[in-house]
Parts: structure tokens; sequence; C-alpha cells
């Protein structure tokens, strides 16, 4: 008998699993995938295929395009980088393993139970689990469902995994694929076109909605689409593709614009329109839960599923599907098991581009606030203006800092620039503690920083920046 068992080790699963039995829960962590050394492959879709592999490619993509293009802005003269694509995924797949091997580690270090096999739940108490020589239930007092996320695939454009390929297809090409198309511009599409950009292709983002990046703020979406247009990806809005074909080594993909149908060709399409949570042949029809029409488990503000003692978290509930939110989710829901008062502050998850320069963002925009009443100011800062950023030869974009109008409480920082993550960042800490833009303003920053913009935006919020004229909303 377990007092958790934990479906899943992506980062919503073995956070929890972790964090069960540092409470004192014994815990076991069933995962189904498999290593290509035969072993049981944890970590989840964030640590094997995507978050960390992708921030690898990007990082080293980014580094040869500097070489090519920048080196010279800093007096260092190079003959043209030599391309290893081959070196560039073993450093990519050393970095997985490292971290996958780590979380084997710690489970055996906090003595949690791995179960390899397929998990379904029978009922609050049962889990039964299939691999390919066995069968076992598993009992227990609690059931934490973290069984994560996969690529959607559209039936326009079917995944064969050789020229049309998902999401974890983009981050094993053996060559630099000379024209890439690429259906959505959403993170994915974004990120991943970045890295082959970067490296040679030529790349066509296809994006069937009329605005670029609607859940960020209008005028850092704005900004970004200029900037990423002149680095080299060819985004298109408004285009909803028709089909995708393959043709001998290419791919033709048809799509609608405005009512003109055009044509395209490509060596390689990904396809990157979403994930859909990760629920089939998970739950028993007798287990008392269902999921909605997307396959999502509803849950309330604590995770907790219709069903007593069963849980659900992660990319499989409602909310952002991002690694951070779904490791909150997992310590919450765990030691609220454990008898502990635990809460999320789910207007508090901050979302991350991982392009170079960075978008992120937390709290609302100002299009949010308006829909909502609210009135409120804003100060922002260039990175054009920031020593730091002008010296890194980085001063692209700029920070925003959103405050209620009455209160000055701080409602919402964006970023587009350099180290644009870890600068909102610093706003998600500023929220957590209910700060005033005032509080910012009066906070010492290091000098020269890229954060003194974050500093600037938050004391231009009351017309009091220093290096920039100031104008009051």
């Amino acid at each position: 008998m377990y007092d958790v068992i934990v479906i899943g080790s992506g980062p919503a699963g073995y956070i929890a699993a972790i964090r069960a039995s540092q409470l004192g829960l014994k815990t076991a962590c069933i995962e189904k995938s498999l290593g290509a050394d035969g072993n049981t492959q944890l970590g989840g879709t964030c640590l094997n295929v995507g978050c960390i592999p992708s921030k690898a490619l990007l990082d080293s993509s980014y580094r040869y395009a500097d070489a090519i293009n920048h080196f010279s802005d800093h007096g260092i003269a190079v003959s043209k980088p030599k391309l290893d694509i081959s070196k560039m995924m073993d450093r990519k797949n050393n970095i997985v393993t490292q971290l996958t091997t780590g979380i084997s580690g710690l489970f055996k270090a906090n003595k949690v139970t791995q179960v390899l096999g397929h998990a379904k739940i029978i009922d609050s108490n049962h889990v039964e689990v299939t691999s390919e020589n066995r069968s076992e239930l598993l009992e227990t007092k609690n059931i934490v469902i973290a069984s994560g996320s996969s690529p959607i695939n559209i039936t326009v454009a079917e995944i064969n995994h050789k020229d049309i390929v998902d999401s974890t297809g983009a981050l094993e090409f053996k060559s630099v694929p000379k024209k890439l198309g690429i259906i959505g511009a959403g993170v994915i599409g974004l990120e991943l076109g970045s890295v082959w950009s970067r490296l040679g292709s030529e790349v066509t983002v296809l994006e069937a909605l009329d605005e670029f990046l609607p859940m960020a703020d209008k005028r850092i979406a704005k900004d970004v689409l200029k900037e990423f247009n002149k680095q080299g990806l060819n985004i298109n809005l408004g285009c909803k593709v028709t089909s995708a074909l393959q043709n001998n080594k290419a791919v033709s993909v048809t799509y609608e614009n405005n009512g003109n149908v055009s044509e395209v060709t490509f060596d390689k399409l990904i396809v990157a329109v979403g994930r859909k949570p990760n629920t089939d042949n998970l739950l028993d029809q007798n287990c008392g839960i269902s999921v909605d029409e997307k396959g999502f488990i509803p849950v309330n503000d604590s995770c907790e599923t219709n069903v007593k003692n069963i849980w659900a978290i992660g990319d499989v509930v409602r909310g952002p599907m991002l690694a951070h939110k779904a490791s909150e989710e997992g310590i919450m829901v765990v030691e609220r098991i454990a008898g502990k008062h635990a809460e999320m502050a789910y207007d508090l998850v901050p979302s991350v581009i991982y392009t170079h320069p960075e978008v992120a963002w937390v709290g609302q925009t100002e299009e949010d606030l308006t829909q909502a009443n609210i009135e409120f100011k804003t100060g922002s800062f260039p990175f054009a203006a920031s020593g730091r950023a002008l010296a890194s030869g980085e001063s692209t974009g700029f920070i925003k800092v959103i405050a209620d109008k009455k209160t000055d409480t701080i409602l919402g920082v964006h970023a587009f620039g350099p180290s644009a993550a870890d600068i909102v960042q610093q706003g998600v800490v500023a929220m957590e503690f209910g700060a005033s833009a005032e509080d910012l303003g009066l906070t010492i920053f290091s000098h020269p920083t890229v954060s003194e913009a974050l500093h600037e935006a938050a004391m231009a919020v009351n017309g009091q920046a220093i290096h920039i004229g100031n104008r009051k909303k």
C-alpha cells in the first residue's frame, strides 16, 4: 500500500514524487517511456524532447550565428565557422542524459519507487500497471495524475516522422534543411524556427491566426514580429494550411490567405500547432473521472478532481502548459495530501519564449486591464538606453511595467530583449510580495546590468525615470 502514486515522471510528476517522499509519504512514480538503453526514461517531454534539448540547440545555434554575424563588431576576426550538426546533437543528447540520470539518482536518494509501465486508474485506491511482460494492481491512498501532453497532429499535415515532423522530430534533423516550413507561430514554432534559421535554413512560418502572439503585450508582439522577420523568419499570418503532401524529397504545402490559394515547397515541414493532454486509456470507465471535449481533466484551484483522493496536475489540466507551473502544482498537491496548507498563485505564472532576444511576461496586459475596467498606468524603458545592453551589443527591445493607477501595485511586467526571462522573474518576486512600482523604483540595482531597465521602467510609471524622457499614462 502506497500513500501516493504519481502517474508520469515529467516536471509535474517527478517533483511531486520527490516532495511527497520528503514529507514522509510512501511514494511510487509510474512511467511508461523507455529509453534507448531499455531503462525507464524519466523526465517527460521537458527533459527529453522539449524544454532542455530545445534550449541546448537554441544556445548552440546562437553561438554559431553570433560568430558569423557579430564577432567582427567586437574586433574579432574569424574564418567562417564550420558547422558540425552531429556534434551539436551529441552535446544536446549528453545534457538530456545527464539530467534524466539525475532524476533517477534523486528518486533513489529520496526512496521513491520507480515503476515501469502504462498506468490506468481503476478507482481512487487502485492503479493497474501494464508493460510488455507483466500486469499488476497497485494499491494506494492517493493518486496524482501527471501524464503530460503530446504534440497535436492535424489531418491536413499528417506526421510521417521523416519530412513532416512534430517538435520532437525537429530536434533530430541530421542536416540543415535548405527550405524549412513551420505550421504555427507560437512559442514552439518560433523557438524551432530560430534554431534552424540561425544554422542556415530559409524558414517560412504559416500561422492561421491574424494576430501575432495574442497572449503577449501588443506593443511587444509588434516589435517581436518586426525583429524576427528581420532575423530571417518569414512569418505569415492569417494562413490556413489545407494540405501538406510529400513529393519525392520535398513537401508541397497549400494554404489559404484572404481567399487566395498559394502553394510552397519545403525540404522539411514542422507541425507546431500546440499540444494535447495525455489522457487516452488512462481512466477506467468506472473510476468516476471523465475528461472534457479537449481531453483535459477538470479540477478545482487545488487540482482536486471530482473523485476524492485523485488529483491531476500539469499539462492534463487547465492553464498554460509550462513546466514551472506543473512543478509548483505538484508541490502544492502533495503538501495538501500531507495536511499542509498550500496554494498556487496562478496569476503570477511567468511565460517565456527563448528566442534571441527573449520574450517574457507575467501578470496582466493593458488589454486585459482595459477589458476588466481597471485603471492603470505604465512605464517603459528601452534597452537602447541601457549601458550594459549597449556594451554587449544587445540593445533591441524594452521593458514595460504596468501598475494600478490608484494603488501603484504592480499588475504586470513585460519584456523583450536580453535576459528578458530573468528580468521578468524579478518582477514575479516583486509581485508575489505585493510590491508597488515605487518599491521597485526605490530598490538598488547593480550597475551596469540589463536589470536596470526594470528599475527605470518602474520609475517611469510615476514619471521618475532618469535616463529617458518620462511619459505617464
